[in-house]
């Protein structure tokens, strides 16, 4: 696959033009030839792929019995969020946190789709999630160590660039660290304020493909707080976009353009 994604974030988008804040294209190419070969719209794309990659690391890094689901953030991708975890474990209530609650009705519209009560709560109340995805833009921690129960799995997933941050550092040190790539999370990942202010080293964290593919156990015990921050992977947004294109030109609705 050969291929790049452009993509940015204009926060006055939904404000003022009625479209999320998050915006981006993938465009792959002949790897042959170096033509362009597809134009896919990113949003939705990277909505499904960030959804898969935290649910990975809920279906190897939770506690088998996991039944409460704590969500951070209810925006646009916080639903995806939502429905790709509760596939991966058999929960039986959903909460919610978000810093402007009059946007917690999508969290709770998804959580009625399963058949699941939502409560939205303060920060303190997210004691009582087995699991809690983040998925915000913060530019300032919104929670940490003390707002996380033993045993809890935390995945972050709203950090992707210098500045941004979702956790307290501290909340990093108490916990085993996972990544999808270790030296993006170091970098503008969740990790690069603990690392950069000495709390934990590069060598502290793992790759959760090292827990898929069996050579990191993962969770060694149920008090254990595991922690995974996604960055997302550029390889992730072009293999989505090409079994995309597949599909599109399968089921005849690709449309043919001259480049």
């Amino acid at each position: 696959i050969l291929g790049l994604k452009a993509g940015g974030y204009w926060p006055k988008n939904l404000e003022t033009h009625g479209i999320i804040n998050h915006q981006s294209t993938v465009f792959l190419f002949d790897p042959d030839t170096g033509q362009v070969k597809a134009m896919v719209g990113g949003n939705l794309l990277t909505a499904l792929r960030t959804a898969a990659a935290s649910s990975v690391s809920i279906r190897h890094l939770a506690r088998p019995d996991a039944r409460v689901i704590g969500m951070v953030g209810a925006g646009h991708q916080a639903t995806f969020q939502l429905r790709a975890a509760l596939e991966q474990r058999a929960f039986e209530k959903v909460i919610g946190w978000n810093l402007h609650p009059e946007m917690l009705p999508n969290l709770a519209s998804v959580a009625e789709e399963a058949g699941l009560p939502f409560e939205a709560v303060e920060l303190d109340g997210l004691k009582e999630a087995d699991v809690i995805v983040s998925i915000t833009s913060s530019f300032d921690a919104i929670f940490g160590p003390e707002h996380v129960s033993p045993g809890t799995h935390v995945a972050c997933m709203g950090t992707d660039t210098k500045g941004k941050q979702e956790v307290k550092p501290a909340l990093l040190t108490g916990a085993t660290v996972f990544t999808d790539e270790v030296a993006q999370s170091i970098s503008i990942g969740e990790a690069q304020h603990a690392v950069g202010q000495g709390l934990i080293a590069e060598t502290d964290m793992h790759q959760l493909g090292a827990v898929i593919n069996g050579t990191h156990p993962g969770r060694t015990s149920d008090e254990e707080i595991t922690l995974f921050d996604g960055t997302g992977v550029g390889l992730q947004d072009l293999a989505v976009a090409a079994s995309v294109v597949d599909l599109a030109i399968e089921k005849n609705v690709a449309i043919e353009v001259d480049f």
